[in-house]
C-alpha cells in the first residue's frame, strides 16, 4: 500500500504511521483489489463517524497498470456497501479540481459537488467537496445555522451558543474574542486536568444577557459534573460558582424545566424557530467520557441534525464531517446524557418578543 501510495500521489501521501492508525484504531474500512496472483491493484479507505450516519472516502488509489479496468468503480461501490452496513446514508469526499480522472469516476457514480476548501492540500491547492446520498429517500435539510468550529479544547459550549446566536441574530460576529468571552462568563467546572468547561446554567445566563429568550431543561440538580473531579477543593469551587449562577438565574425570566428536553418538545421548539443547545457525551463518537455541547437545527422522522463544534484532526475530522450531522434518533437519545447520573441538559434559544411602545 505504501508503494502504491508513492506511485499514485505527488503530495499528501499517507505515511506508514497513517496507515497503521487507519488499519488498527480508526473506525474505518480498508478494501483492497487484487489480481489472481495476489498483487495489489488498488485500495480504498472509508471512514465512518460513530454516532452519526456520515461516511467519508478518505483515500482511493489504483495502480497505473490496472487503470481503465473498472477497479476504481468497484472499490468505490465496495466502500459504499461498507458504509451502508455501518448505517450511513451520506458519503462525502474531497478531490483536487485538476484530478479530472477522479472527478469523472465520482460524478459517474452519482457524486455531486457541494462546496470547496481553499488551501486544502500541501501544495496549497483547493479541494472540491463531493457527496452522494446512499439512501435517496433521505434528504438532508437546508439550514440557516452557520457553522463555527471551537478554537480550544474547552469552548464547545460557547461555540455551540455562538452558532445559535448567529442564526437568530445575524448581527452577531463570530470569532475567538466572543468565544473566550462567553467561556469566561459561563464556565463553572473543573476538568480532571486543564481548563474548565461550561455548565447549563452558565450558558443559559450568557445567552439571556445577550437579549435572547431562554428555556433551560435539566434532569438533575446543580451543581453539575461533580463526578468529573476528585479534588475536594475543586468541588468546593464548583459549588460556589453553582450557587452564584443559581442566584443570578433567580433574577431572570429564564424558564427552568426540571426534566430532560424530550424529542417531541424539541420538535415543537424547532418548528417555532427556536434552537436547542444539547449536552451529549463524547463516548459514542470518540470513546471518551467527556461532556460536550452541540446545537440542533432540524429533525425528521429518522434523524436529528446538528452542528458539532469539535473538529479533531487526531480523528481525521473535517468541518464537513461536523456540520449538519445526521444522528439517528435512537443514537441521539443514548448520547444526549452524561455521567453516572445520566445528566440531561439543553438550552433552548429563541428571539425575545419585542413589545411595542
Amino acid at each position: 500500500m505504501l508503494e502504491l501510495e508513492a506511485h499514485s500521489f505527488e503530495t499528501d501521501r499517507l505515511t506508514r504511521r497513517n496507515f497503521q492508525y487507519l488499519l488498527t484504531r480508526a473506525h474505518a474500512a480498508c478494501l483492497l483489489a487484487e489480481d489472481k496472483q495476489g498483487n495489489l491493484l488498488g485500495y480504498v479507505l472509508a471512514l465512518f463517524r460513530r454516532g452519526t450516519s456520515l461516511a467519508r472516502i478518505y483515500s482511493l488509489a489504483v495502480s497505473a497498470k490496472a487503470r481503465g479496468q473498472g477497479i476504481g468503480q468497484a472499490l468505490l461501490a465496495a466502500a459504499e456497501r461498507a458504509a451502508i452496513e455501518e448505517h450511513a446514508w451520506l458519503m462525502r469526499l474531497e478531490v483536487r479540481p485538476d484530478n479530472q480522472s477522479a472527478i469523472r469516476l465520482y460524478e459517474a457514480a452519482g457524486y455531486r459537488p457541494f462546496g470547496r476548501y481553499l488551501d486544502y492540500y500541501e501544495d496549497h491547492s483547493e479541494a472540491v467537496r463531493y457527496q452522494k446520498r446512499l439512501r435517496p429517500d433521505v434528504v438532508p435539510p437546508e439550514t440557516r445555522v452557520p457553522y463555527y468550529s471551537q478554537t480550544t479544547d474547552f469552548t464547545c459550549g460557547p461555540a455551540a451558543l455562538m452558532m445559535a446566536m448567529k442564526a437568530l441574530d445575524p448581527e452577531t460576529e463570530l470569532g475567538q474574542r466572543l468565544e473566550i468571552q462567553l467561556w469566561r462568563e459561563a464556565t463553572s467546572i473543573f476538568m480532571s486536568s486543564g481548563h474548565g468547561g461550561c455548565g447549563p446554567y452558565g450558558i443559559a445566563l450568557a445567552a439571556w444577557r445577550r437579549g435572547f429568550a431562554v428555556d433551560l431543561y435539566v434532569s438533575g440538580e446543580a451543581p453539575f459534573f461533580l463526578d468529573t473531579v476528585r479534588s475536594a477543593e475543586k468541588k468546593r469551587v464548583i459549588q460556589l460558582v453553582s450557587d452564584e449562577f443559581t442566584e443570578q438565574m433567580a433574577e431572570t425570566d429564564i424558564a427552568v424545566h426540571n426534566h430532560a428536553l424530550t424529542l417531541d418538545e424539541m420538535t415543537v421548539a424547532l418548528e417555532q424557530g427556536a434552537l436547542p443547545i444539547v449536552l451529549i457525551s463524547l463516548y459514542r463518537m470518540y470513546r471518551e467520557n467527556v461532556p460536550h455541547w452541540i446545537v440542533v437545527h432540524a429533525q425528521d422522522e429518522r434523524f436529528v441534525y446538528a452542528h458539532d463544534p469539535l473538529v479533531d484532526p487526531d480523528y481525521l475530522d473535517l468541518m464537513s464531517d461536523k456540520a449538519n450531522m445526521p444522528i439517528p434518533k435512537s443514537e441521539f437519545e443514548t448520547m444526549a446524557r452524561y455521567g453516572r447520573n445520566n445528566l440531561r441538559a439543553a438550552i433552548v434559544l429563541k428571539p425575545r418578543e419585542r413589545t411595542g411602545s
